[in-house]
């Protein structure tokens, strides 16, 4: 089945409307950092490594799976949209049955020519957040997962 998505303000007022609906930021924890939208959770699909090179976060499902249960609305974003959309596919295969992509995610999407064809959160003006809420770090989750 085919993962569904929608625009960042979609999932803005979804996630601000829905009783239990969570925004999880699968981008790296200094993405997040930078800046994220706001009420989001962070939980990295990909890190980098010693020498910079993203690689897979071995504790991706298991953080998701200690915080999240598998009927919780999950929606989905990342930087442009496709670390959010294998995140999503990686959710739904464990078994989460209500979990949406956000195409262009915080910083929208692009073309092969650089165009933006999916304007992201922020470009949008939703409201963003520098620093997380407690327990929505992906430190403070991650300790949640692994005692």
């Amino acid at each position: 089945m085919a993962i569904k998505s929608i625009s960042p303000r979609e999932a803005h007022d979804l996630v601000s409307g829905t009783d239990g609906a969570v925004y999880l930021d699968v981008r790296t924890v200094e993405e997040f950092s930078a800046g994220h939208p706001a009420m989001a959770y962070n939980v990295p699909l990909l890190q980098r490594d010693r020498i910079g090179q993203m690689t897979p976060n071995p504790d991706f499902l298991a953080v998701v799976r200690a915080r999240f249960t598998p009927g919780t609305p999950l929606f989905v974003g990342c930087h442009s949209g496709g670390r959010s959309l294998r995140a999503a596919e990686i959710l739904e295969a464990a078994g989460y049955t209500s979990v949406v992509n956000v195409r262009g995610g915080f910083g929208g999407a692009r073309d092969a020519s650089g165009r933006v064809v999916e304007p992201g959160w922020a470009a949008q003006g939703l409201p963003v957040e520098t620093q997380p809420r407690p327990g929505a770090s992906y430190e403070s989750l991650k300790g949640k997962g692994h005692p």
